[in-house]
């Protein structure tokens, strides 16, 4: 979440014409994340979240989005519910822009997170799982290995400014991530960007998710691996060390839930390395051209230089859970 989209009070009066939310006392953009324009909507009685997708979300995907989260939260799974408008629809434009506007959802994100809490979180990834399978909706994953090749080609070598040869580190990643990326392996809808700021605890009890808008169609074990890169490692100074015990109950918690295959076992150094690198080339493209003027925590790529040495340096299942 960020702002790139500035509103103003003509906006918000229009937004209270065409939603039944009642009259919007506050609105305020929220800083973190990277991706779209959110702020935070008060009324008299309740809170609101406006997004305003941004470049990477295709507007052909929103009806998918809106879809998989009144689904999820039918199935009493927590996360933002789409706000319907006068006309029937759950998203409209604004500023020539798609957007959306979905419920709040109480708690907050952990600054650290412990074992057990790796634990909760893959138990509860499991049943997401368990859950999305059965939903009979399709998006393709726009952030897959096809489109990897496609966003290093846009860096160009402009990236070596950030750290020496790395735009030569992530194409010989990427050559060798291609070549041994598993064809089949259970899959269903994944949320797709589990990061720590878009899982929420209250009471120190898990509570929730937000920000489905990378969610699709894809390995299970996938979001295993992106969990990994977000959740199992901890930071020292500038240094990222990975946290095994972490890892350990993460897998621990979720094949309480839905057991792994020996297939998916074997997969996952290799999906380790390649969630490592989606978020090197995403983090490196969007340092390299954010507009300065965003209101936006612009995250540091260095850090999944750090994550995918240490993959690179790994092997088999036994390094991640034993």
């Amino acid at each position: 979440m960020a702002v790139y989209t500035k509103i103003n009070k003509k906006n918000i009066l229009s937004i209270e014409k065409i939603f039944q939310i009642g009259k919007i006392i506050s609105f305020k953009g929220i800083k973190k994340g990277i991706e779209n324009t959110n702020y935070l909507l008060k009324t008299k009685n309740e809170k609101y979240i406006l997004t305003i997708f941004g470049k990477r979300v295709d507007k052909r995907d929103i009806p998918f989005f809106m879809n998989l989260m009144d689904r999820i939260n039918s199935k009493k799974i927590n996360c933002p519910k789409p706000i319907i408008n006068k006309k029937g629809k759950n998203f409209f434009n604004i500023k020539k822009k798609s957007a959306a506007i979905v419920s709040f959802v109480d708690g907050k994100d952990k600054n650290k997170l412990n074992k057990n809490d790796c634990y909760v979180i893959g138990k509860n990834i499991a049943k997401f799982h368990n859950i999305s399978k059965k939903i009979k909706l399709y998006r393709k994953n726009s952030m897959s290995l096809d489109s990897w090749s496609i966003i290093l080609n846009k860096i160009g070598n402009s990236c070596n400014s950030i750290y020496p040869s790395l735009k030569v580190l992530m194409k010989t990643n990427l050559k060798d991530i291609k070549n041994k990326w598993p064809k089949k392996l259970p899959k269903g809808i994944i949320h797709g960007d589990l990061f720590i700021d878009n899982i929420f605890f209250k009471k120190n009890k898990f509570h929730g998710y937000i920000d489905f808008y990378f969610a699709s169609n894809d390995f299970f074990m996938y979001e295993i691996a992106i969990c990994i890169n977000a959740l199992c490692f901890d930071k020292k100074k500038r240094k990222f060390i990975f946290n095994k015990k972490k890892s350990k109950n993460l897998i621990k918690g979720y094949s309480s839930i839905r057991k792994l295959s020996i297939k998916e076992k074997k997969s996952l150094n290799i999906l380790c390395r390649g969630a490592a690198l989606r978020y090197l080339l995403t983090r490196t493209y969007d340092y390299l051209n954010t507009p300065k003027s965003a209101i936006i925590k612009l995250k540091n790529p260095r850090e999944y230089i750090q994550k995918l040495n240490i993959h690179d340096k790994l092997n088999s299942f036994r390094d991640y859970y034993n």
